[in-house]
């Protein structure tokens, strides 16, 4: 007994024993390419977006430094898996497939995947509609995964891509038909200079197995504590009205599903 008293006073005397488990610099797994406006670099090389801000948030939120750890998009999973980083924060959905080898934080945000094409009125985008057209989406993702179920069976053919900005490259250069998308990013090419060729043609039907819940931070399945603080920060942050705050900066009101205040 008194091994046991001296030895639990010495764990305490040294900070062995924690109320909670704290996780300083905690690094963020971001995919390196380009993917406004949620994370992309500005003119200095400094990572901006409307995911930057809400990392920057979160992590005040529960007193950790976190800092940008670069990677390719189609091997995050093995890296976050290979302990290069904490966490993946990086647009990722939460659906049942990601979820049997990784764990995800409650859902920080969800937009509309959205399919455009060129500018020519036709708004018909069933998949019996795209036989014989040629749809390009980035790799590794939820939208190519959409298209392999849906388009390709009806005879559209896929091209994949290892980032999104390829391919949209190829659709205003007209070496594709369509793309696959985010409803968001595609708004910021629709903007731009080069998209001036394209159009949105509609949001496709949401399939919750494939499109998820939603997009939360990616997790090793071992870091349950870190997954619960991530939630707490999650919740304070939709209680204070940062997210609101933050979308309203990056005029993104009314385009995104944000977490609610409890």
């Amino acid at each position: 007994m008194k091994n046991i008293i001296l030895t639990s006073g010495l764990a305490l005397a040294l900070g062995i024993f924690q109320a909670s488990p704290s996780w300083a610099d905690l690094k963020m797994g971001v995919a390196a390419e380009p993917y406004a406006p949620f994370t992309s670099k500005d003119a200095s090389g400094k990572w901006v977006g409307w995911e930057i801000d809400f990392m920057n948030a979160l992590c005040a939120d529960i007193g950790e430094k976190c800092s940008v750890e670069e990677v390719a998009w189609d091997g995050i999973i093995p890296a976050l898996q290979a302990g290069k980083f904490d966490a993946i924060m990086s647009s990722m959905s939460i659906n049942e497939e990601r979820r049997k080898v990784i764990k995800f934080s409650d859902m920080y945000y969800n937009s509309a995947p959205v399919l455009v094409g060129a500018k020519n009125g036709d708004k018909d985008f069933s998949p019996e509609h795209l036989k014989g057209k040629i749809v390009g989406v980035q790799v590794s993702t939820i939208h190519a995964a959409y298209a392999k179920k849906y388009f390709e069976p009806k005879g559209a053919t896929l091209k994949t891509y290892e980032t999104q900005d390829q391919v949209n490259a190829d659709l205003a250069a007209g070496r594709l038909d369509y793309t696959l998308a985010d409803g968001v990013t595609l708004d910021d090419f629709l903007k731009s200079e080069q998209g001036g060729c394209c159009e949105p043609k509609g949001a496709v039907p949401y399939d919750v197995e494939i499109f998820g819940v939603g997009v939360g931070l990616g997790l090793r399945q071992a870091d349950g504590a870190l997954q619960a603080k991530f939630n707490k920060g999650i919740a304070d942050l939709a209680k204070a009205g940062t997210f609101a705050k933050i979308t309203e900066a990056w005029k993104l009101t009314g385009k995104l599903r944000l977490p609610q205040a409890n």
